[in-house]
């Protein structure tokens, strides 16, 4: 009976042997602790050892408790580190702001340069076209456009100047205002920031003295006006330097049907080597009439014989020899030079064509007539062969004396000054006589030699007035590219980020029962950012940018929009930055374009002088890729400001205000901040376009610039 309490067979439940007698209270209740712990592995693990649904509820419950908790955990800690992206981006934005800036500066610094070198240029180009003969009325054209375009970058120098520097005082709060924009958007769900970016430097260092600085085409004008007057009387004297050229030319060869060389061949007979042709005045000059004139004289002298029988023909054949042997004397005496300066000295004597004339020669005063005595008087005759001549030799008289009574006149042959004095009356007065041709030849070069010495004159001076433009020219051109615009705006080492972030709960989705409840405790951040070339596309420039959207603006995509002046500024502002040279290049290229047109000896050189000056000068090389804000250590930012980093960073951190407009904030960390720019449009310039009356606004949107709240 006793082992039915324990079991059916006697034994307990674990298998000992038969309990005794007295044992039965042993056997029926367990141990204090041994109960508890089989009924608790009871509860969990069943008897074949497997789960049960309590073991599976309790691991699904802790389970949940510690999902629960580290996504509570996770998002804290998420949060925590995000307000050192929130201070990444601050800072971005900032340094952003800057490098709007930095390319509206760099712009209109390359346009006030090139419109000034434009000017330059367009300066130059009058000062040579000034030095050309006949085109003294361009040159003043010229010269005027560039004095006209020398005031427009003055007035759009100075404008630049003023708009720049009221931008740059506003910058601070504009970098307040963005950057606090971009704390203000990443503000979400149990997420609170507050803070801004900080420009350092603080205040502006730029130096805009360079925009400032006068360039005047003045002096300039003033000698183109004279050298204007130079060549105008240059011009007046090569035209008629041309007239005579060409006229002498027509006389000695040049003219149909008769002319010298045509009357030297049938009169004379001379060989085609002393007698030339020559198809053009170019090739042709003075000296050769000269040289052709001293054959025929000694021709004619060598054949001359009496054209029929008689006394008449005899005195009429001695005349006539003794006019060659003059005219030949007077040729051999006459000369042709060409003088080192472009002047000429031309002595082709004159021929006289009759009495009159002939009694202020030679031929009148010289003894050259024979004598005899006839009757007890000294009588001249024109030749011994006379039959008058019967008396003794008495020597030789002129025909001065003739007509003085020294001697008395053969009543023979007749010998008188009228006899002499009509030997060329007829060949000068009519166009069958050699002598009618060179008498045009010899009138011609009396106009020629006065119109050479005008024009070498004239050149002279336009010389000297060239040398002085072109020092005008160096000086002025110097002054352009003296120290240019130095532009350090606040912000440009860098922008330092400095954020704070408030308390923060769990968002209602993460709040459960699994889990304790979890705050996201205050904190803040500091980060920095400045500027570096943007490499990522080529021609990505200021100035390719710049000049895509002015073509937008004012179309200049139609032919003909610019014209000569403007698409030289274009070409320029493609030249500015390209490299060292490449301004010099280009501003010399477009001198250089001169030389393909008839400028003179005078222009071409200072064209020459012109080039020389603009390469020689050179202009200093501006860096012209875009820039674009990285991220950088603040300790850098903080360097080159001459502050600590520990011991500023952790007093911007402790002037964290709680709240405030992004100029409160700015303030609050030591910034001034002040609006010179008012509310709307803002136009830093007008831009006026090379070569057209039209003028480009260029405006900030302030507005945009600073926000809302920005005050």
């Amino acid at each position: 009976m006793s082992g039915s309490l324990c079991g059916t067979d006697g034994r307990s439940e674990r298998g000992d042997a038969p309990a005794r007698e007295g044992s039965r209270a042993s056997c029926c209740e367990p141990k204090r602790g041994v109960a508890s712990f089989e009924l608790g592995i009871g509860a969990v693990v069943d008897d074949e050892g497997g789960y049960t649904s309590v073991a599976v509820a309790l691991a699904l419950l802790v389970s949940l408790s510690l999902v629960c908790s580290l996504v509570s955990v996770a998002w804290v800690q998420n949060r925590s580190a995000d307000v050192q992206s929130v201070a990444d981006s601050v800072a971005l934005a900032g340094a952003n702001v800057v490098a709007a800036y930095s390319t509206v500066a760099t712009t209109l610094d390359a346009c006030v340069l090139t419109l000034g070198l434009a000017g330059m240029v367009t300066l130059g180009a009058g000062l040579v076209v000034s030095a050309v003969p006949g085109l003294s009325a361009v040159g003043a054209e010229t010269i005027s456009a560039g004095v006209k375009m020398l005031d427009a970058r003055r007035d759009f120098a100075m404008s630049a100047a003023r708009g720049l520097e009221a931008v740059e005082k506003t910058l601070p709060l504009a970098i307040a205002a963005r950057s606090a924009a971009v704390v203000e958007a990443n503000e979400g769900e149990g997420s609170s920031y507050i803070g801004c970016a900080i420009p350092f430097p603080q205040e502006s260092q730029s130096d805009f003295s360079a925009l400032e600085a006068d360039v005047t085409g003045d002096e300039i004008a003033e000698v183109a006006d004279h050298l204007q007057d130079a060549s105008d009387r240059a011009k007046d004297a090569q035209d008629r330097l041309d007239e005579a050229l060409h006229e002498g030319w027509l006389a000695d060869c040049g003219g149909e049907p008769m002319n010298m060389r045509e009357r030297a061949d049938s009169l004379a007979g001379l060989l085609v080597t002393e007698n030339p042709h020559y198809p053009s005045p170019e090739s042709w000059t003075f000296g050769v009439p000269l040289l052709r004139s001293r054959s025929y004289y000694a021709r004619r002298a060598a054949i001359e014989a009496p054209a029929g029988q008689g006394i008449r023909y005899l005195t009429d054949s001695e005349c006539r020899l003794a006019f060659y042997e003059y005219a030949l004397s007077e040729m051999e005496t006459g000369y042709y030079l060409e003088l080192p300066d472009g002047s000429v000295d031309i002595d082709l004597p004159s021929l006289p064509k009759n009495t009159g004339e002939m009694q202020g020669t030679c031929l009148y005063t010289d003894a050259r007539w024979p004598c005899t005595q006839e009757g007890g008087r000294v009588t001249l005759h024109s030749t011994l062969r006379c039959p008058g001549a019967q008396g003794a030799s008495a020597g030789e008289a002129s025909l001065s004396q003739l007509d003085a009574g020294a001697v008395a006149r053969c009543p023979t042959c007749q010998m008188s000054s009228a006899d002499m004095g009509k030997v060329a009356a007829a060949s000068t007065s009519i166009d069958n006589g050699y002598e009618y041709y060179w008498a045009r030849v010899v009138a011609a070069s009396l106009d020629y030699e006065v119109a050479a010495d005008d024009l070498a004159a004239a050149e002279a001076e336009m010389r000297d007035y060239a040398d002085e433009g072109a020092s005008a020219f160096e000086e002025a051109l110097e002054t352009l590219a003296s120290p240019r615009l130095k532009i350090c705006p606040p912000g440009a080492w860098g922008c330092v980020a400095v954020v704070g972030r408030g308390e923060g709960d769990l968002p209602d989705s993460l709040e459960n029962g699994f889990a304790a409840p979890l705050a996201v405790s205050t904190g803040a951040a500091i980060s920095a950012a400045t500027l570096a070339p943007d490499f990522d596309a080529a021609g990505n420039d200021v100035l390719t940018r710049f000049l895509e959207a002015l073509g937008d603006d004012i179309g200049w995509g139609c032919a003909g929009v610019l014209g000569g002046i403007g698409e030289l500024w274009v070409g320029l502002l493609r030249g500015y930055g390209s490299s060292a040279d490449g301004l010099s290049d280009a501003a010399s290229e477009a001198l250089s374009g001169l030389s393909g047109t008839l400028l003179g000896p005078v222009a071409s050189w200072l064209n020459d002088k012109l080039s020389e000056i603009v390469r020689a000068v050179g202009f200093e090389p501006a860096d012209l890729r875009l820039r674009k804000p990285v991220l950088t250590n603040s300790q850098n930012v903080f360097d080159r400001a001459g502050f600590g980093q520990v011991a500023n960073a952790r007093e911007l951190i402790e002037r964290l205000p709680d709240a405030g407009d992004p100029a409160s904030i700015a303030r609050a960390l030591g910034q001034v901040v002040v609006n010179e720019l008012g509310g709307g449009p803002y136009a830093i310039a007008e831009l006026p376009i090379p070569g057209t009356d039209i003028t480009v606004p260029l405006t900030i949107d302030v507005g945009a610039l600073l926000g809302a709240g920005s005050s």
